[in-house]
This record gives structure tokens, C-alpha cells and sequence, in this order.
């Protein structure tokens, strides 16, 4: 199914932080912890504009979005803050 990407970008976003590849995302998050966390919430930043920018000028909204949610799903990885609680946290307020 469509919606389980996200827990397989999460998975393999915690595989690369455990054990490091030659990736963007790889090198981002062996950063020294500071450095690291600094550049990961700058992305999450410059992301949650570009999402903005994207649907005042109704352009690029798809991919943007896709940009925001992949930074944040790093930044949990990161953090190391398992997805099943973000989940749980949406279904508390579906509810």
C-alpha cells in the first residue's frame, strides 16, 4: 500500500544512521551532534517555506511536501523517536 513508504523511509533512515552509507543523509546525521541536529532542523526550516512559497504560487505543492515529510521523517530517525509515536499522536486527535 501506498501510505507504508513512510515507515519504509523511516526504516531505512534509521538503517543509515546505524550503519552509515556513502549518503547525503548518511553523512548529515554522523555529523557531530550539534552540527548535525543544526543542519537537519535548517532543512526541516528551508523546507516548511519552500511548502509555503509552493501553495501561495500553487506550484510544486506535490514535491515539497514530499521534501517537508521526508526532512521530518529524518529528524525523528534522528532523534530517534519511533514513528508509531507520531502515529499515535494522529490518532489521538482523530479521535
Amino acid at each position: 500500500m501506498k501510505d507504508e513508504i513512510i515507515r519504509e523511509v523511516y526504516d531505512t533512515l534509521v538503517d543509515r544512521k546505524n550503519n552509515p552509507i556513502d549518503s547525503y543523509t548518511s553523512k548529515l546525521m554522523q555529523d557531530s551532534d550539534k552540527k548535525a541536529e543544526d543542519k537537519i532542523l535548517e532543512k526541516l526550516g528551508e523546507e516548511a517555506t519552500e511548502v509555503i512559497l509552493a501553495s501561495k504560487n500553487n506550484e510544486d505543492l506535490v514535491h515539497e511536501s514530499a521534501d517537508l515529510i521526508f526532512f521530518t521523517i529524518l529528524n525523528l530517525a534522528y532523534k530517534g523517536i519511533p514513528l508509531d509515536d507520531v502515529f499515535d499522536e494522529l490518532i489521538s486527535r482523530h479521535n
